[in-house]
């Protein structure tokens, strides 16, 4: 089937795209850039922040994979529900039939932070143009590059002491990268039952405060965790923003919204994809050595003149 994938250059989207070539799909990445384009698939030039160029960029193709946010950007939130809004309408005047979303987990019933619930909403206002629309709903992409990984492995080796606020033992589910991948493309096997969302994790439920030990534990830095009491978590991801990104490279808006979502517990609470697209996912030691090696290996190609 031809396919359009959204944030082909972005940490998802530049390793869905050759999965998708391999599976036979012929694959069109949207770029605002279509000349700077040096990825895999064929280049088309449009902007989900500028509805006017998304019809001509959508016609001709049977399904589309949004993989953008704007967490960048100090309002994010008007941001997607406009681009959101914009690319359900232009799919279906285009005659896509399918748009596949990786949102993000949680329960909507709780106090979603900003990030979480702009990425749930992003769900309704895809599907208000009228095209099905599959959300998977993720916690933590373990992964080399991705943002809130990055965020992981820089405090662990770079931060002599970790700090634990009491909110640091709220549960999270992460999922390798690998399996995001399966679930993106396997749904493109489902049949046609309409709209609908589906949580996707790994094959363990742990405290954040696990998730720092594991990863010390497995590169040998035996980071000393301590559990602090706090005001509460948005003074500290006010704090976070102001350390981190030195020692992470991840912008200080990303991180203030990420260490916000930690409040909410993000885990698989309906397997229904299991049953539909089943395979074993990794485990969290097996995500971070693959996240690991993919790092040492795009390090290597750097330094031996490689991209």
């Amino acid at each position: 089937m031809r396919t359009l994938v959204t944030g082909a250059t972005g940490f998802v989207g530049r390793h869905l795209v050759p999965e998708l070539l391999a599976a036979g799909h012929e694959v069109d990445a949207l770029t605002r850039h279509p000349d700077r384009y040096t990825g895999p698939g064929k280049p088309v030039g449009a902007d989900v922040g500028e509805p006017a160029t998304l019809p001509a960029a959508l016609t001709g193709h049977d399904v589309a994979f949004y993989l953008v946010h704007s967490l960048d950007h100090g309002d994010f939130r008007h941001r997607d529900a406009a681009a959101a809004r914009a690319f359900g309408a232009a799919a279906q005047l285009a005659g896509v039939s399918h748009i596949v979303y990786l949102s993000g987990l949680g329960d909507p019933a709780d106090n979603l932070s900003a990030h979480l619930r702009s990425r749930q909403e992003v769900e309704g206002l895809l599907a208000d143009g009228g095209v099905r629309v599959t959300s998977l709903r993720a916690a933590m992409v373990i992964g080399d590059r991705s943002t809130s990984w990055e965020i992981i492995r820089g405090m662990v080796e770079h931060l002599p002491a970790l700090a634990a606020p009491t909110w640091a033992h709220t549960r999270s589910q992460p999922i390798a990268l690998d399996d995001v991948l399966r679930y993106l493309l396997g749904v493109l096997e489902l049949p046609d039952t309409g709209s609908r969302a589906y949580d996707i994790g790994g094959s363990e439920v742990l405290q954040y405060t696990q998730v720092l030990s594991r990863l010390s534990a497995l590169e040998g830095r035996p980071a000393l965790q301590v559990t602090v009491p706090t005001p509460g978590v948005r003074l500290s991801a006010l704090a976070a923003s102001r350390l981190l990104p030195f020692i992470t490279g991840v912008d200080a808006r990303t991180v203030r919204s990420l260490v916000e979502s930690m409040r909410n517990e993000v885990v698989v609470r309906d397997d229904a994809i299991r049953r539909l697209v089943p395979f074993e996912p990794m485990d969290y030691d097996q995500a971070m050595l693959a996240a690991l090696g993919a790092r040492a290996k795009r390090r290597r190609a750097k330094g031996s003149g490689g991209s």
